[in-house]
């Protein structure tokens, strides 16, 4: 069964005038391609989406963007756009 996909899940936020730089933090996300996994993890509110936003502009590796809600929960779902994030 086909997924229609929402292209806004796919975009990657602006960034934003006035942004709060985190130097240490984009450091240790520059350091993320030598590795398998990089994983931010923090409460909600606390600046993830700003920061990784920020990262991938400034950074010269391919990054995808999937913005993932409740919804994404099924499978075939979650499949759908992680493959047209990486396609």
């Amino acid at each position: 069964m086909p997924v229609d996909l929402l292209s806004i899940k796919l975009n990657r936020p602006p960034v934003r005038p006035g942004l709060v730089l985190r130097p240490r933090l984009v450091e240790r996300l520059n350091q993320a391609p030598t590795r398998k996994l990089a994983l931010v993890c923090a409460p909600a509110g606390y600046g993830k989406t700003t920061l990784l936003s920020a990262w991938a502009a400034q950074c010269s590796c391919p990054a995808a963007w999937i913005s993932l809600d409740e919804g994404d929960n099924d499978l075939a779902r979650f499949l759908a756009y992680l493959s047209a994030g990486l396609g």
